[in-house]
């Protein structure tokens, strides 16, 4: 779930509403998402029909794992998988399998190539069945150790959610059954119950979430040891961004997207730049520089925090070391994304 710093605003699903248009669902608002075949799907029918376009089919069917998914961080589209099929890692995080499963949803519109069908409803059956009870879903299927958490980390559970809302609603998916369409429309509703349900509540009011959360008590969950329970600016930007893309939200939506919108405003930092240089990242002072948000808050005082690999709590970015301050997203612009998409909605 590491994210490159400097991709913090890349966007990487494409969905109907105008909101997540502009901020590209927010979910990969950190980034870490490595160029594949969800940057393939626009290409034409032809392309898909050219040597390229089989060959780059062929390579991404060889890399879906037993259990209908696929690896991230890296481009399941550029050569064909060789090894033991049986050690094939797949996960949902930093857009894998979610973007082969478009990718090869194109593949088959155009083609009619019907192991392409084949793989996309592996994966769609995978995907369901990874889904918790609660709505949730783990970093990856099975799970082991802090991947089991409910995982909002760069957009994995935003990205699932648009999809199967895609495969429910969207021409593009309509060669799969009208039973599983159904499936997908109510995990969809299930997911959305659980984000309403793990907004985190900070003396009784309702605050923003935490990037990934026990799948059984909700509450925020630590994850690598950088990665502690708090209140995190970049997951909580897409989990907003996402409910507003909603077309017809209940009122608990509303009131989520109202309180978090709310949180937003009252956490912006004012008057300082992150500055790159040398392979390292500091905060200097900068009167009149936009606002920046950053990536944690303590839960308790909603001071940002920072942390190295050492696991301990610090309160400046100077504090952790070298290596962690410049190989993670500790600050970003996320809250103007969403003023943004909060700006365009009507249930405002």
């Amino acid at each position: 779930m590491d994210s490159p710093a400097d991709r913090d605003d890349r966007c990487d699903v494409t969905v109907k509403p105008i909101i997540l248009r502009i901020l590209g669902l927010c979910a990969v608002l950190c980034g870490g998402v490595s160029a594949g075949p969800v940057d393939l799907v626009g290409k034409s029918g032809v392309w898909f029909r050219s040597d390229e376009g089989i060959e780059a089919v062929e390579n991404v069917l060889s890399w879906q794992s037993d259990h209908g998914s696929w690896p991230k961080n890296l481009d399941t589209s550029a050569k064909r998988f060789t090894g033991d099929r049986s050690k094939l890692q797949g996960t949902f995080d930093n857009a894998a399998t979610t973007g082969e499963i478009r990718f090869l949803a194109k593949a088959f519109e155009e083609t009619k190539n019907d192991r392409c069908r084949a793989a996309v409803l592996r994966g769609i059956d995978h995907i369901l069945k990874a889904q918790y009870a609660n709505g949730g879903w783990p970093q990856y299927f099975p799970p082991k150790g802090y991947a089991s958490h409910i995982t909002f980390n760069d957009g994995s559970m935003e990205r699932l959610l648009v999809l199967l809302r895609d495969v429910a609603e969207n021409k593009d998916f309509r060669f799969i059954d009208a039973k599983r369409r159904a499936m997908a429309g109510h995990a969809v509703e299930k997911g959305i119950d659980c984000i309403v349900s793990c907004q985190v509540k900070v003396r009784g009011r309702r605050t923003v979430w935490c990037a990934q959360h026990d799948e059984k008590s909700l509450k925020p969950a630590s994850a690598r040891a950088y990665e502690l329970a708090t209140l995190s600016g970049s997951e909580s930007a897409g989990l907003l961004c996402f409910l507003m893309s909603i077309e017809r939200p209940s009122r608990d939506v509303v009131r989520a997207v109202r309180d978090g919108v709310a949180w937003f405003e009252d956490s912006a930092i004012h008057d300082i730049r992150v500055v790159k240089a040398d392979g390292d990242r500091k905060v200097v002072p900068d009167r009149g520089a936009p606002d920046v948000w950053a990536r944690f808050y303590e839960i308790e005082t909603n001071r940002p925090i920072f942390c190295g690999r050492d696991g301990k709590k610090k309160y400046t970015l100077a504090e952790i070391e070298r290596e962690r301050r410049f190989g993670y997203a500790w600050y970003g612009n996320w809250g103007e994304k969403v003023a943004k998409a909060h700006a365009n909605w009507k249930y405002r």
